[in-house]
Order: structure tokens, then sequence, then C-alpha cells
């Protein structure tokens, strides 16, 4: 019995170990395929050069976008179209004049949240002639806000700065509130006191 026990594994045992190790080439092989497959699903679907949209509202241009480079991808969580080498925005009144900017080295529109968010030496302009500075600036555009967490500083018309660590505005950034602010005023020194 021992014997033919012995015969039994040394025929066999080859053939055992062989299909072991198929079957875990078979299972690497599986989850690789499951792998490549999931980085297929989040490859851009496009890739536009040279980009020109309009954004209008019944039938009245609202705002037209410059992009050098858009990336669409097709994420089922998050569908969103990347802009990697910057992008400006440029907003009209209702008789198409403008009536502010905003450009920055890298923005990001979320489909679902239809948001963009601009990152990078964000610089954004309204009619008033006032500069608005920033790391991050957040365009919500079903609310009509922009909005910031981040560090900003505004230029005035007359060159007075101010600084604060967060911003929120309409799309004409004008009026706009900044939080903690802090500023910079020049005092004419020749002003007599009580005047």
């Amino acid at each position: 019995m021992c014997n033919q026990a012995k015969k039994f594994l040394s025929l066999h045992l080859p053939a055992i170990f062989i299909c072991t190790l198929l079957f875990s080439a078979c299972e690497n092989s599986l989850n690789d395929i499951k792998k490549i497959a999931s980085e297929e699903e989040n490859k851009p679907i496009s890739r536009s050069t040279d980009v020109d949209v309009i954004y209008s509202d019944s039938a009245k241009v609202k705002a037209r976008m410059f992009a050098p480079l858009m990336i669409e991808l097709d994420d089922k969580a998050k569908p969103y179209q990347e802009m990697p080498k910057g992008v400006k925005i440029i907003f009209y009144d209702e008789n198409l004049q403008q009536k502010g900017t905003i450009t920055s080295e890298y923005a990001i529109r979320l489909e679902k949240e239809n948001t963009i968010t601009f990152r990078k030496n964000v610089v954004a302009t309204n009619a008033q002639g006032e500069t608005f500075k920033s790391d991050e600036l957040v365009y919500d555009q079903t609310a009509k806000t922009l909005y910031s967490n981040k560090p900003v500083q505004i230029t005035m018309t007359n060159g007075n700065v101010m600084n604060g660590t967060g911003f929120k505005s309409n799309e004409s950034l004008y009026p706009w509130t900044i939080t903690q602010a802090t500023g910079t005023f020049p005092v004419d020194e020749k002003q007599e006191p009580g005047h």
C-alpha cells in the first residue's frame, strides 16, 4: 500500500505542481487584465488643442474660454475636463462688453459639480480695474459665484493693496468680500493734523 502511494505521488506530483503553477499564472493574468481595463477606463477620451468655448444663457453670450490644451476624461464617478497648460476666461455683460477676466496656469472643470477650479498664478480682473491674485479660485457656474479659501491679494484702482485669507464674489467680481483683510494704504504726510 505504501509503495503504491509513493508510486502515485512520484507519477502525479509533477502534474499537480504544473497545474498549481498554471492556476497561479491564470489568476495573475486575470488581475492584470482587470488592472489594464481600469486604467483604460480613466484614459482621456479626447484631447483638444487651441480650445475656444463660448458659454451662453438664454441665447446670450456670458463668457468665452480659451485653452491651449483640454483633456477630457470620462471617469464614471467624476467626469471632468483638465486644462494643464493654462486657461483664460473672459466674462461679458448684456451688451457684450468685457466685464472681467480670469487666467491661470492650470484649471479643471468638474461636470457634475458644474465648477471650474483655477490653480497656479490665478489672476482675475473686473470692470472697475481691480486685480485679484491667488493660488486657487473656484467658479461655481450654477450659483454664478467665484470664491477662494486660499490667501488672496486685491490691488485696487488707486494702488491700495488688500490681503485676505479668502474671497467671494459674483461673476462680475464686483462687489466682493474678503475675509481677515489687511491692507497697505498710503498716507499723505503733507496734510496737517485735523484735516
